[in-house]
């Protein structure tokens, strides 16, 4: 699968792979693979971004539309 909303989300910050892949405490070249799809996302990878992002996971896994986080 392709992440094409991590990278939208990321580019909308203007931050670089290597800036996401620090917070993610990785690799910018794992990072990569996960926006390119080649590298399955963990769980708490995913959870991570959603936070960061102040998105749900749905919305990176592009199950919904809804960028805000249901509370």
């Amino acid at each position: 699968m392709y992440f094409q909303r991590l990278k939208d989300l990321r580019e909308d910050m203007e931050l670089n792979q290597t800036d996401i892949a620090n917070i993610l405490f990785t690799s910018q070249t794992v990072y990569s693979r996960y926006e390119r799809g080649v590298r399955t996302i963990p769980v708490e990878h995913l959870l991570i971004l959603a936070d960061f992002y102040n998105v749900s996971v749905d919305y990176i896994l592009g199950r919904t539309n809804c960028k805000s986080v249901q509370k």
